[in-house]
């Protein structure tokens, strides 16, 4: 009975097979990676890290190693043709250098677009545990938005499931309070996975502030939902002020003009004649983006 291949590559793998690959086209063995010591103000930030948030003593931590012992894993760079180089992956490691007093940091120095780019830095934050399911989700968003990549594909690079990948990308659908509520780590994963079982809106906010604010664990939180779901209710009639078909194509046709992800709500009107808001959310990745967005809108370019 063959064995069932292992989804995923490692960091290692990713780096290895591109450089093969390379080396291939060139008739040659694969090439080793540059080394260096460079400036840490040669190094800029990479605009596809999806990993927004770090833990200040966990830093304050690293940067008292790297004091005493200096860095011990080079961090992973690309050059730049205006000159210096663009983080890849380490920028824990970059930061502390800072706080550690550091004016140069050990580099491996790669080619690689921006996808790669992207793909190595989510492959080193979900092997070191580093990401929020925010972060998470967000980067394989970024990764199908941006770079054409299917659950499927996203799911054999980064070594998850598919169903893994789908239901992380869910918790986008969350309201932006719940997400960065989950981003704080003020809610988990599987919070969140029970609040997407709430149909309305305004309950399942109410629910996390609630569990967020009680430190309600997610059990208990799922037999709250269970017997509200159980509980006899008046009708609540609620209609969407545009149909589902019409929102859709709105959307497909948005995520054209503006070239990124586009997700939007409609309004909706209770049986009582109360409206409840709709929403429109453009994703962008860097300020580049949020300018090119800007001047499709006709607004002047932020500062």
């Amino acid at each position: 009975m063959a064995t069932k291949p292992r989804l995923g590559r490692g960091l290692g793998n990713l780096l290895k097979d591109d450089n093969s690959a390379q080396a291939a086209q060139a008739g040659g063995e694969p090439p080793r990676l540059e080394q260096l010591s460079v400036p840490i103000d040669s190094i800029v930030k990479n605009p596809f890290q999806p990993r927004k948030l770090f833990d200040a003593a966990a830093l304050d931590d690293l940067a008292a190693s790297i004091r005493e012992h200096g860095v011990l894993q080079p961090l992973l760079v690309r050059r730049l043709e205006k000159g210096g180089y663009e983080l890849i992956a380490g920028e824990r490691r970059l930061k502390a250098s800072g706080m550690a007093g550091l004016k140069e940091v050990p580099v491996r120095v790669r080619d690689a677009d921006d996808k790669n780019s992207l793909e190595v830095s989510l492959i080193e934050n979900l092997q070191r545990e580093g990401l929020n399911p925010i972060e998470e989700a967000d980067g394989y968003r970024m990764l199908s938005d941006r770079f054409g990549l299917t659950q499927e594909e996203i799911a054999a690079r980064v070594g998850k499931g598919r169903a893994t990948v789908a239901n992380a990308v869910r918790l986008l659908d969350l309201q932006e309070e719940i997400r960065e509520m989950i981003r704080r780590g003020r809610l988990s994963a599987g919070h969140a996975k029970v609040l997407l079982g709430v149909v309305i809106d305004e309950e399942r906010l109410q629910l996390a502030r609630r569990a967020a604010a009680e430190d309600i664990p997610v059990r208990t939180l799922a037999a709250i939902v269970e017997r509200l779901r159980r509980a006899p209710r008046k009708p609540r009639a609620i209609r969407p002020d545009v149909p589902a078909a019409h929102l859709n194509d709105l959307i497909e046709r948005l995520h054209r003009h503006f070239g990124t992800a586009i997700r939007m709500s409609p309004c909706r009107t209770l049986s009582n004649g109360r409206k409840m808001k709709g929403t429109l959310e453009i994703d962008y990745y860097s300020n580049d983006e949020l300018n090119r967005v800007l001047g499709i809108i006709g607004l002047p370019e932020g500062g």
